[in-house]
Parts: structure tokens; sequence; C-alpha cells
């Protein structure tokens, strides 16, 4: 007679064990917020995306920025230094009435809109950018929709973000600094960006000491720290541009940044579940009609023909508006699943797109497609940017070889060492972790 050895109970996992793998995930976790800045694709598009929505906004505006947001606009100025006086807004515009001082101030918001998109000294652009979106939106707080809202909330978010790391000229300069490096030549000398600092101090410190920084604390205190954050930068770039400063002040960024962007994500979240769910709520949403009637205003019929023929179908009526509101409650739920939260972004950018054309709403339209740019996934960005890179090279390039060609008679192009943009990751910019654009001296 023959007997099977006794097995062995299956034990789980000691505690230790458990302890341990927790601790190692919570250091990778750590590891990654700390040392790189997540998102540099999505953070760039809305970067760009914001910065351009404003920047055509204004431009769009500009025969009438007196009536909307200057000396004439129907609400005074005294009574927007009333209505500041008692939210505690800040605007800059409300320093002086003088139609100078507002034509100042609207030029430069013009200007840093145009920079932010751009990427140039994108710090400090970000950082003016603000400054005149508040100023501009808080002089008439009775002018705008709910893509306003969007943009005053974002560009403050975008202060905090290290926005600048590709499809900027922060990135590029960046780059081509790297390319010095790795060839033994000292990095060129940047003039620009301690001239800003030097100008926007003053300008700063008169600001707090008249106390026209709003009434709130947290502007003049972030404000501050921009300023003198920028400061270190330099110093650390300038003196010890491998040492332990500049490390400390790459974390403290790569924090600040990923902390920013999950704000953001998080933000754009409530703006759908708080719109989905109040929809629920409305009886004409409830019975499938609420779209027909915008239709039928006339101020929201850019189209009347395409509006009529829309609002004439009521199976197409209901079906856009039991859809809209199905998709607003159910995106902020399918983030965890990829493919659904893919769909459901490619299908609210096309809602918007429908807003900005049936509706006449284009920049509250290019306002939400911009927020919604920060779940778009990293290789549809890479892609669309290697694609945009390439038809810019081949637009560029073609001039030049015509007129530099030898049957032209002129001289032929000589040959660089410079790495090729494939190796570069094809888009033609600075890598986007351990560069530090965008992170010069207030740029």
């Amino acid at each position: 007679m023959t007997t099977t050895p006794p097995t062995a109970p299956v034990t789980s996992r000691p505690a230790p064990d458990r302890i341990a793998a927790a601790g190692s995930a919570l250091a990778r976790a750590v590891q990654r917020v700390t040392a790189s800045a997540l998102g540099p694709y999505q953070s760039a598009v809305i970067r760009i995306g914001f910065a351009a929505t404003y920047l055509f906004f204004l431009v769009r505006e500009l025969p009438h920025r007196h009536e909307l947001y200057g000396p004439d606009s129907p609400w005074h100025w005294d009574l927007a230094r009333q209505l500041t006086a008692g939210n505690e807004a800040f605007s800059v515009l409300l320093w002086s009435d003088s139609v100078l001082w507002f034509e100042v101030v609207y030029a430069l918001t013009v200007l840093s809109a145009a920079g932010l998109l751009l990427g140039w000294r994108t710090r400090t652009m970000s950082v003016l950018f603000m400054v005149g979106v508040l100023s501009v939106q808080n002089r008439s707080v009775f002018m705008g929709d709910g893509g306003d809202n969007v943009i005053h909330l974002m560009a403050i978010y975008l202060v905090l973000t290290r926005c600048a790391q590709v499809w900027s000229l922060d990135a590029r300069r960046a780059a081509r600094d790297a390319e010095r490096d790795a060839l033994g030549l000292p990095p060129r000398r940047d003039a620009v960006g301690p001239v800003l600092w030097a100008v926007l101090g003053p300008v700063l410190l008169g600001a707090t000491v008249m106390g026209g920084l709003g009434g709130t604390w947290w502007l003049p205190v972030l404000l501050w720290i921009l300023w003198l954050s920028a400061a270190a930068w330099w110093a650390a770039n300038r003196f010890a541009p491998g040492g332990q400063p500049r490390v400390l002040l790459d974390v403290l960024a790569n924090l600040a940044h990923n902390a920013t962007l999950l704000v953001i994500m998080v933000e754009v979240c409530l703006i759908y579940a708080t719109a989905g769910w109040y929809k629920i709520q409305g009886s004409r949403w409830q019975d499938g009609t609420a779209l027909y009637y915008p239709l039928k205003l006339d101020y929201f019929a850019p189209w009347p023909a395409l509006s009529d023929v829309l609002a004439s179908s009521g199976l197409m009526v209901m079906v856009l508006t039991y859809a809209t509101v199905i998709v607003q409650v159910a995106f902020p739920f399918t983030l965890f699943n990829r493919r659904l939260k893919n769909v459901l972004l490619v299908i609210m950018i096309g809602e918007h797109a429908g807003i900005a054309l049936l509706l006449g709403l284009p920049f509250f339209s290019m306002a939400m497609i911009a927020a919604d740019a920060v779940f778009l996934p990293t290789v549809f960005l890479v892609w669309l940017g290697g694609r945009a890179a390439l038809g810019r090279r081949r637009l560029l390039g073609w001039l030049p070889r015509r007129s530099r060609s030898p049957e032209a008679g002129g001289p032929q192009e000589v040959p660089t060492a410079r790495p090729a943009p494939e190796e570069r990751g094809g888009t033609g910019e600075a890598p986007p972790h351990g560069t530090g654009g965008g992170h010069t001296l207030v740029g």
C-alpha cells in the first residue's frame, strides 16, 4: 500500500513581502511624477489651442474692442471699479480709464497670446497671457459665454505647466543648445530673458505696493513666486547646470506640472458631468426637443438654411439631443477604458465642431476642443506632429532647393552635422523629457 506525501498548505504572501511590493510601487510612482513632466504633447496642444482661441477672438473683435471692453462699453469703468471692489477681481484695465492705457493692455494681450502660441519665452508669455485674460474679462464680466470661463481657468493653469517641451520655439532653442553641448561648444548667451525679468520686476513691485493686484491673496503670491523662481532657474543654469539646485528645480517644476495637468483633467470631467446632469433635469432634454429651439433662433443661426434642414427632421433632433446628454454624462466614467474614451472623445469634438458651424459659437467650440485635447492619445499627437513637421520641411525646403540648384547658378547647400528630425522622435523638436524646455530665465 502506497501513501502520498502530504501537500504543503497554500499560504498567502507574507506581510513583509506585500509591504515591500507596495513600497516599491509607491517609489516608482513618486519617481515617475518627479522625474519628468507627463503629457508633454497634451500640454502643448492645450497651450496652442487656448492661445489661438483667445488670439483669434481678440483679433476678430479689434474693430469693436472699445464697445466691448474699452471706454465706450455700456459697462462703464466706474461700474467695473465698483464690482471689482466687491468681488476682489483683478484687472489692470482698472488702473486707469485712459484710452491709451486700454490700447496698450489690449495690444500686449494680443502679443502675449501670439507668443504663447509660438512657445516663445513661454513662462513669461503664459504669465502675461494670464494677466491679459483676467484683465479683459474682469473689465466687462457680462461679455462672454461658457467658453470664456474655460479660458479664464486655463489661463491660470497654464502658468504652472511645462507646456513648451515640444512644438515651441523654446524647445527648438533647447535642442540647439543641446547640439552645441554635444559638439563641445559653450551655450549661447541669453540676453532676452534677463531683460524681460528686469523690466517686469519693477512693474510687479509697483503693482503690489499700490494694491493693483486685486483683493485675493493667491495672485500676488503666485506672481512673486514665478518672478523669484525665474532668477533661481537662471542662476542654476548659469552656475550649476548639472548640480543639485538644478535637479531640485526640475523636481519642483515637474510636480507642479503634473498636479496641474491632473487638475485640468478633473476640470474637464466636471464640466461635462455637471452639464450632462443638469440637462437630464430639463424637460426639453427629457422629451428630446432641446436642440430644436436654438436652431430656430436668429441669433444662433449663421446658416439659416442648414439649421432649417436639421430642425425639420424630428428624428435627427431627438437623436442628437439624447446623444449629447448620454455622451456628456458617460464620458468621465470611460476614462479607464482607452478605446471607449477615444470614441467618446471623437464624438465630443465632432459635437463642438457642429456647435461652431450650426450655432455660430466658434470660440466656445475652440476652447472646449482645446480642453478635450488633454485626453488625446500620445501616439496620435506624435503622429500628427510628425506629419506637420514633414509638411513644414517640404514647404520650406522647396524654395531654397529651387533657388540654390546648380542649374540656377546658385551655391549648393552644405550639409551640416545636425541630427535629422527623425532621430529626435520625428517631430523636429526637442526631446520632451530632461531638457527643461521653457525654463530658462523667465522663458
